[in-house]
């Protein structure tokens, strides 16, 4: 079986007759004798196509009308095609060089189009993944930049949970202790300063005028400050916090604890009013 060929005056022809400007400039064109001896092979194969149609159109009318018969002879008829056309060796559609190498130019200008328009397709599509690049390589930057951070920030917390022992947290709660004494200290030394130079002892001057008016003994020696007095309710507040009060007796000068229960410093106790504790300040 011969290879078909298309009817006269179809596609070689028509691409011969619709040659683009661009085209007829490159490929020069064919000559008439050229021409005829291609369209008589043209015809001669058109002529080869309809004899070979009709004799497939005799064939069909022969077939069985068993659905499945005609399945079976149709795959045997398409095998035994399959294997005529594997076996044949191909050939020129036409000999004349005119006329291959006018249909080569063809061919070549046509893959060369594709050829740019493909090669226009890979570089806007280069392009694209080199943007696509570009960002995923800034994106990868940032989160190594983040992860080179959040890596020196836990090395930094283990190194100083590892020098945070019991004993370095027991040495800064002593010196937090020692420091608080310390103030503690000061404020003592300073509330002490204030009280004796504004609420000093009766002074043996005015004890002396007391004895020639009233004749009584001499108590200075056995009275206490203010300052002493307010450090008994502050230790006696802070030793029993469950009781806070403390006896009054004759230590302690009359008009000084007065005044602390006048401005609400200390209370007296409610069942016995010779017991006074230091107020309660929230």
């Amino acid at each position: 079986m011969e290879q078909p060929l298309p009817p006269a005056g179809s596609n070689t022809e028509t691409k011969m007759d619709t040659q683009q400007p661009g085209d007829q400039e490159a490929a020069a064109p064919v000559s008439e004798a050229a021409q005829a001896e291609l369209l008589d092979e043209c015809e001669e194969q058109f002529a080869q196509l309809e004899k070979l149609q009709s004799e497939i159109i005799l064939c069909e009318t022969d077939l069985s009308e068993d659905p499945q018969e005609q399945s079976l002879n149709r795959l045997m008829a398409t095998e035994a095609q399959l294997t005529q056309w594997l076996s044949m060796e191909p050939r020129l559609l036409a000999t004349n060089p005119e006329i291959l190498l006018h249909a080569g130019k063809e061919e070549m200008l046509k893959l060369c189009s594709e050829l740019e328009m493909i090669a226009a397709c890979c570089k806007a599509k280069k392009s694209n993944l080199m943007e696509t690049h570009e960002r995923e390589q800034t994106w990868l930057e940032k989160r190594k930049e983040v992860l080179i951070a959040a890596t020196n920030h836990v090395e930094r917390l283990k190194i100083e949970r590892e020098t945070l022992s019991e004993h370095s947290v027991l040495l800064d709660t002593k010196k937090k202790i020692e420091k608080m004494k310390h103030y503690q200290d000061d404020l003592m030394e300073t509330l002490e300063d204030i009280l004796e130079n504004h609420f000093p002892l009766p002074t043996s001057e005015a004890n002396a005028s007391k004895k020639k008016k009233n004749a009584l003994p001499d108590l200075n020696a056995n009275l206490i400050s203010l300052n002493e007095i307010l450090e008994l309710l502050m230790n006696k507040t802070l030793e029993t916090p469950h009781d806070p009060y403390v006896m009054i007796d004759e230590k302690f000068w009359q008009p000084y604890v007065e005044m602390l229960l006048r401005y609400s410093i200390a209370v007296r106790h409610p069942d016995n009013n010779v017991k006074i504790r230091l107020e309660t300040f929230c």
